[in-house]
This record gives structure tokens, sequence and C-alpha cells, in this order.
């Protein structure tokens, strides 16, 4: 399993990889208002874009999530950046922790090293209260949140207590992003 795993992670990146370097060398991306241009181009479907890129790079955790609140708040202000951001970000973070659920450790190894998980074992057994650890780090900017989605997923942690934490915990780092960047605009 772990191996069609990483073929389908290995081939999602390179697509995703692809698309984004064609944009820039077709020079979508070269100032902020090439950007704002560029989603325009998608017309109401945009931010619909930004909330399905924002779920898919936290199930597929290759750029960190800041770079599309940033993006989202910049194309979109600081509101509606946030929205998008915030729903696609706990959207992806709810199927990475069913992922996990469902492929066990191979899904979580396929995606990060083998030591970052052993050294969150680590931590974890030590732990006397995951949830509050998990529920904090999702208020911080540049924790490992996405790891820490999967991770959840290979503990007892039960589902509703998951999705309870990602809703109340992630707005504030995505709305303090949101803000900082729309003023970029």
């Amino acid at each position: 399993m772990s191996k069609k795993i990483k073929i389908w992670v290995l081939a999602g990146f390179v697509i995703f990889v692809l698309f984004f370097v064609k944009q820039f060398f077709d020079q979508k991306f070269d100032s902020v208002e090439s950007l704002q241009n560029y989603m325009k181009g998608f017309d109401i479907a945009a931010p619909l874009m930004l909330t399905l890129f924002q779920a898919v790079q936290v199930v597929i955790p290759v750029l960190p999530g800041y770079l599309g609140c940033a993006a989202g708040a910049i194309a979109f202000g600081s509101m509606t950046g946030f929205w998008c951001n915030y729903i696609g970000i706990s959207l992806g973070s709810v199927i990475a922790y069913f992922l996990a659920k469902k492929y066990g450790i191979d899904i979580v190894t396929a995606m990060f090293p083998q030591k970052q998980y052993e050294k969150w074992s680590r931590r974890i057994e030590k732990s006397k209260s995951y949830d509050w650890f998990l529920f904090i780090a999702t208020l911080l900017p540049l924790f490992p949140d996405d790891f820490l989605c999967y991770f959840s997923g290979l503990m007892k942690m039960n589902s509703k207590k998951f999705i309870w934490i990602i809703i109340l915990g992630k707005p504030w780092c995505i709305l303090a992003y949101s803000i900082v960047f729309g003023l970029i605009k």
C-alpha cells in the first residue's frame, strides 16, 4: 500500500508543480496585479479554486499553508481570502485525518519522513493531553498542522473531537495571516 500512496503523492506533486511553473513562465504571477487578474479570469469559480487549492495543500503537504493564505488575501482581500482559506484548510485537515484512519501508518510514512513520525510519536506518548496540544498547535503559525492532522487519525481520537478542534482552532492563525497579507492589496 505504501508504494501506491507514494506514487500518487509524487504524481500529484509533479502535476501541481508543472501547472504553477507553466503559469509562472507565462508571467501570470509576476506581480500582485497579475495574480489578481489571473484569479479574476476564473470569475465566480476563483474563490472555489482557492478553497480547493487549500484543501489539497493539506492533503498533499508540499507547500506551507501560509502561502495559500497569502495568495488568497492578496487576490480576494482579507475577508473573502480568510473564508476560502479557512474552509479549504479545515476540509483538507478533516480529509487527512480520515485518510490516516483508513490507511494507517502507511500513508503517514509515505507523506512524511519516518524520523518525523518517530519524533512526534515519542512526544505524544509522554503527553497526557494530546487534545489540548493539538488545539494549541492549530492556533500557532508555522506549526506542522498537516502532519498532526494525519497523526491524529492514527490515534484513538474521536472524529467529532478532532473536527471541533479544527473548527475552533484553525480560524485564528488563518485570520491573522489574512489580515496581514490583505494589507498588501
